[in-house]
């Protein structure tokens, strides 16, 4: 969770674009971030893949209104609606994009290829027909940042009994270190969106990395960075995280998704 979705920087910057707080070359530059290209394949009249700003364009004409992202886990559709046979393929790839008022979907196939350093990515989005309706567990804004404070207070209880994550210095060094790659990456989000939907994403992001650096497997001593050797504390520790990241999976989506939300409850 360290790393932004793609299906997030197509879902956020193609509101954007959607909403006319982005012009479609820099919302088309902004999602393909640091691959190769990004292509779009499967979209109703188009007989073969296509680049992202006239794919955009062709969502639009198609009649989307929005974005939505999806990041589904095994037994957790998170933000997907159906049918089974798109579900599957964004439960494959772990993310998809949801387009309202079209009834399509995106997920993203990644092709790398390369030596360590100098990977060419490449993108190809598959377009597949969508259900209508409301999206699987996601929360609204507010619900969101509540449930993730209490998962932090209640995690950090857990974790600090183990003594598993987040106190010692290896631990410590190690969020530095991520905190400094965030502010390194800029912008968070797509302009139009709301200030609680940034705020809402940084902490999910925060406490991804939490999770991530608890998962780790040691430092260079040779200990786990909170200490849990044994099979039972090593459960202990997947047991305690396993709500906190499914907590901080939902906050995620839910902050991608507020410009539609927010859009939606307006119209109605």
């Amino acid at each position: 969770m360290l790393d932004e979705p793609r299906s997030g920087r197509l879902a956020a910057w193609g509101n954007a674009l959607l909403a006319g707080f982005a012009a479609p070359d820099d919302a088309a530059h902004h999602i393909t971030g640091r691959d190769a290209v990004h292509r779009v394949t499967g979209l109703p009249g188009e007989s073969g893949p296509v680049g992202l700003t006239l794919a955009l364009g062709r969502l639009r004409t198609l009649g989307a209104t929005g974005l939505r992202l999806a990041l589904p886990a095994p037994g957790h559709p998170l933000g997907l609606s159906g049918p089974p046979e798109f579900n599957a393929r964004a439960l494959e790839a772990g993310e998809a994009v949801v387009a309202s008022g079209a009834a399509l979907g995106l997920v993203p196939e990644v092709y790398e290829a390369g030596p360590e350093g100098d990977v060419h990515v490449e993108v190809l989005w598959h377009c597949l027909p969508v259900r209508e309706a409301p999206p699987a567990d996601v929360p609204s804004l507010s619900e969101a940042e509540r449930e993730l404070a209490e998962a932090m207070r209640e995690a950090t209880e857990v974790l600090i009994r183990l003594d598993v994550a987040g106190s010692g210095p290896v631990a410590q060094a190690a969020l530095e270190a991520y905190r400094a790659r965030a502010e390194r990456g800029g912008e968070v989000l797509a302009p139009g969106y709301p200030p609680r939907a940034v705020r809402v994403l940084e902490l999910a992001r925060r406490v991804g990395a939490l999770i991530s650096i608890a998962y780790e497997p040691g430092d260079r001593e040779g200990r786990e960075h909170g200490g849990a050797v044994s099979a039972s504390e090593i459960a202990a520790r997947s047991a305690a995280l396993r709500p906190v990241e499914r907590t901080a999976r939902r906050a995620q989506v839910a902050a991608y998704n507020a410009m539609v939300e927010e859009r939606d409850r307006h119209r109605g």
